[in-house]
């Protein structure tokens, strides 16, 4: 219980650095930027034709693709660049706990920051929506006339696979868990990588996962290669199970009728990747060097 307290202490002390920290309000001041843009069109068709939303339709059909996903996520890169976070108190927590225990400490401050970060998106799509939106758990006008009749000028990423198969209230908490997750992975990675090779190499890495990411997005992977038919359809299945960032996104899942991954599949893979790195993390921490020379004031 002691090395519990302790482990949540350290995450405390982390967030209250956040008063003084730029680089914090910097971040979220760019997720509402990129909400806004992102958000842009849905609300303007939902304007243009007086057609109202579904109060979570403006998060759900943000990050209904990949590429949406990816610039949420590099957001964090942010947030978590100077991972694994030493400041002044951390020769204080290191004298009077172990390791490993400032290590937990560091990994609970990440997952209530990743949470409070996706909230935060998810908060700011709701008020941009909230003047023309209701509450119902059905799918709006709006979203079945960007569906079905969106055309080339729209790309909005609406799918009508999403709302044949789920209700708004459902793919909102799916949505929210598969971005949760994803930012997670990434966190962790960004951790295990700046205590392997030292600091800006998980920044590095970030920017790496999410470029394989994209490059494995099956239209660009299509016009790559120009791949038609039977090979397209072989395509998007491979990049839906070899691309993280598809793992992460609602639409490229198995709901009984193709070959890609099920939610639980991307759920669990997402998971085991996390705990192997925070393992390998754990082990790196072990012979790990602090340097002091650079505190914080």
């Amino acid at each position: 219980m002691r090395d519990i307290k302790q482990a949540f202490q350290i995450a405390k002390q982390n967030f209250t650095g956040w008063r003084k920290n730029p680089r914090i309000y910097m971040t979220f001041i760019l997720a509402a930027i990129l909400c806004l843009m992102l958000s842009n069109q849905i609300i303007a068709q939902a304007i243009k034709y007086e057609t109202i939303l579904q109060v979570f339709e403006p998060f759900i059909w943000t990050y209904g693709d990949a590429t949406h996903v990816m610039l949420s996520s590099l957001l964090l890169v942010l947030l978590f660049a100077d991972m694994p976070f030493v400041n002044q108190a951390t020769p204080y927590w290191l004298i009077r706990t172990k390791r490993s225990v400032w290590l937990a400490g560091q990994m609970i401050y990440v997952v209530f920051t990743a949470v409070i970060y996706n909230l935060f998106m998810l908060v700011i799509l709701g008020i941009m929506g909230a003047p023309f939106s209701y509450v119902g758990n059905v799918w709006s006008k709006t979203a079945a006339m960007l569906g079905y009749a969106g055309g080339e000028s729209i790309t909005v990423p609406v799918s009508i696979k999403t709302m044949e198969i789920s209700t708004p209230y459902r793919c909102m908490f799916i949505v929210f868990a598969l971005m949760l997750f994803y930012t997670l992975f990434v966190a962790v990675l960004m951790l295990f990588l700046n205590l392997t090779f030292g600091n800006m190499a998980g920044v590095v890495g970030a920017f790496a996962l999410n470029l394989y990411g994209l490059l494995l997005h099956p239209s660009i992977f299509q016009k790559l290669f120009h791949f038609t038919g039977n090979r397209a359809y072989k395509a998007n299945v491979l990049c839906g199970w070899l691309s993280p960032l598809n793992h992460a996104t609602f639409p490229m899942h198995n709901f009984g009728y193709d070959y890609l991954p099920k939610l639980i599949v991307s759920f669990g893979i997402f998971l085991g990747l996390i705990i192997i790195l925070i393992l390998l993390s754990a082990v790196r921490m072990k012979k790990y060097n602090f340097s002091f020379m650079q505190m914080d004031e």
